[in-house]
């Protein structure tokens, strides 16, 4: 379970900071969309990964810790309003320049569209 969490933690975060690095603002905004799940599954695991243990205490021998739960929850919320304001910023970037470069220019080798 600890491995299959660590994988995919991994794999979500070199796919998030390789989207980030792209040129394009929709690649931006998937790249941080990514990496904000890598960093949820990370702060959901630091409670421990106990399989049929309930979160309250007292209910079983080695309950979870629900600080992580707590937070990943609150980190949901707060992720989902900033991608909702960068695609905002992002439509609106790309109405008034014409494109979606992050530089605000086109590209070197030209538009391919």
């Amino acid at each position: 379970m600890e491995l299959l969490f660590s994988l995919v933690t991994g794999v979500l975060s070199a796919s998030g900071i390789y989207l980030l690095l792209r040129g394009r603002t929709f690649s931006i905004i998937v790249g941080l969309a990514l990496l904000s799940y890598a960093v949820n599954l990370f702060l959901f695991s630091t409670g421990g990964l106990h399989t049929h243990s309930a979160a309250v205490i007292g209910e079983s021998a080695a309950p979870a810790d629900p600080l992580p739960q707590a937070l990943v929850l609150t980190a949901i919320v707060i992720g989902f309003a900033m991608t909702a304001f960068v695609v905002i910023l992002a439509i609106r970037a790309r109405a008034e320049l014409g494109n979606d470069h992050v530089d605000g220019k086109q590209g070197e080798e030209g538009s391919t569209r």
